[in-house]
Parts: C-alpha cells; sequence; structure tokens
C-alpha cells in the first residue's frame, strides 16, 4: 500500500529529515520525502490511517494539506 502526502512548512534539508524520521517511526512505514515537491511517498506493509500519518507530522512542526 502507498499513500503520498503533500506537506506544508518545510524549507531545508533538516526540515525533510524531521518528516523522514517522524514517519518512518510508525510501524509498518517507509517514507521518501522530496522537499523540491513537499511531498512524501509512503511505503507501507500494514495499514495506517490517515489521522496517525497526520499527527506524526503536526508533531514534527509541519503540516499535511493533502493525502492520496
Amino acid at each position: 500500500m502507498n499513500k503520498e502526502l503533500t506537506i506544508k512548512g518545510m524549507s531545508c534539508g533538516h526540515c525533510v529529515m524531521h518528516v523522514e524520521k517522524a514517519l518512518n517511526a510508525i510501524q509498518g512505514v517507509q517514507a521518501n520525502v522530496d522537499l523540491s515537491t513537499n511531498k512524501a511517498v509512503l511505503i507501507m506493509n500494514q495499514p495506517v490511517s490517515d489521522e496517525i500519518l497526520k499527527k506524526a507530522v503536526a508533531d514534527a512542526g509541519y503540516e499535511v494539506i493533502e493525502i492520496k
């Protein structure tokens, strides 16, 4: 299962690392965050709710504005 998150508020590589660390801490999630597109591509080996993903990004200091 894959999801793509559009994230608001990232401005540098440090931001990307914060978001990746927060998302990768969720069991079953492998995240790859791209600063140039402000997107995170997630590969998940188990279902994870959108609310959990949004909370992880918010706790890192950023905002999810879309999930596909």
